[in-house]
């Protein structure tokens, strides 16, 4: 049976060496993690997780480094980590959401808790809020509301009739909480994998009961995975959910000559769905992991998406889940679409020149109400 395997790692350079920890992940330049990738990919990794703070160095921005990577690989996922910090949710959301179409269905986000943006603060509406986590939810909320706000199949472009969007399938956000107030929706088709997969990173098992509403899977230190299932399964469950729904990752800093039966007795004994791994190492090490242990956990296997990657069901447009088993059936299908399957490429050029990736390769319409932070 294939494990769910994702790889973190930062792109950046040291710039403090006093300030780097023991366990500090490993950081790289382009060059090197463009290397990786590939060699994860030939292994059959379901992804890359992507920093975007590690101490003692300065890296690029995750969502940046994603877009380049994914233009150079065609099968490996990407998780970009983005806090709360300086980044208003309508934006935030617009830019993972043309990521995950440019790349065909294989983005995700894993959203850390922090402060507040300076295009919300100006019109919060509850200013003597401040607690993180309630912050998280109520921007996670956010995410899935806006990437569900727009279907594919309301982009019909039909010259013929003249119509362009089907304007009563849009669900505006219509958010308004004690952080943040989001009204329109999106100004784009949702992802082909239903939604871009959403993942929260906790230190604790207890924290497991804030997150669990709104993500997809949950990553969790490999010293708290022996609670973590036990208490994901007991919160799911009185949410009227099932186990099944979420992935459950365990990330472990990974020890000097790990062989890959030792990484399996992990999944199996903590009751994980898959890992994250971590190395306090060269690169050299790194490939090596991916190449002796790694590739002996996975299966490479042809996956429609990340979602489907990691073991999750695809979100249908009324945004339930469906069984992935189906997901070449359906209309929304691992074939790229004509007018998008350039993208890639594309979004590496607008990389290289420094500009945003977004909405790369499709014309959309903007739909009436389409909202930015602050609206009523």
């Amino acid at each position: 049976m294939s494990i769910p395997i994702v790889l973190e790692l930062g792109v950046g350079r040291l710039v403090d060496a006093d300030g780097r920890g023991p366990d500090s992940p490993l950081v790289t330049d382009l060059t090197s993690a463009v290397r990786i990738a590939q060699v994860a990919e030939a292994a059959g990794v379901a992804g890359l997780r992507v920093l975007d703070a590690v101490p003692g160095f300065a890296v690029l921005d995750p969502t940046v480094v994603v877009s380049f990577l994914a233009a150079r690989t065609s099968a490996l996922g990407y998780l970009a980590d983005v806090p709360t910090t300086h980044h208003a949710p309508y934006n935030l959301a617009r830019r993972t959401l043309s990521i995950d179409r440019a790349t065909g269905g294989r983005a995700g986000l894993v959203l850390r808790p922090g402060e507040g943006d300076e295009v919300t603060d100006a019109v919060v509406p509850d200013p003597s809020a401040s607690d993180p986590k309630q912050r998280w939810c109520e921007y996670a909320e956010i995410l899935r509301r806006l990437w569900d706000s727009f279907p594919a199949e309301a982009l019909v472009g039909d010259q013929e009739t003249g119509v362009f969007v089907r304007d009563e399938l849009i669900r505006p956000a219509g958010f308004d909480g004690r952080f943040y107030r989001v009204a329109g929706a999106l100004d784009g088709p949702s992802s082909v994998q239903g939604r871009p997969v959403q993942v929260a990173a906790v230190t604790d098992a207890a924290e497991i009961a804030c997150v669990v509403g709104h993500a997809d899977a949950v990553i969790v230190d490999i010293a708290a995975a022996p609670l973590a299932d036990a208490a994901l399964t007991s919160e799911l469950e009185r949410r009227g959910r099932t186990r099944g729904e979420v992935t459950l990752l365990g990330r472990i800093q990974v020890p000097p000559g790990v062989d890959a039966d030792w990484l399996h007795d992990q999944v199996t004994t903590q009751s994980l769905d898959g890992l994250v791994l971590t190395l306090n190492g060269t690169i050299h090490e790194f490939l090596t992991l991916i190449e002796s242990a790694v590739s002996r956990l996975v299966v490479p296997a042809p996956t429609h998406s990340l979602r489907e990657a990691l073991g999750l069901t695809r979100i249908a447009p009324d945004g339930a889940a469906t069984d992935t088993t189906h997901a070449t059936d359906s209309a929304v299908s691992a074939a790229p679409d004509p007018a998008t399957e350039d993208a890639p490429d594309a979004a590496a050029a607008a990389v290289a020149g420094g500009t945003e990736v977004v909405e790369v390769g499709v014309g959309v319409a903007r739909p009436a109400g389409a909202g930015r932070e602050g609206v009523a």
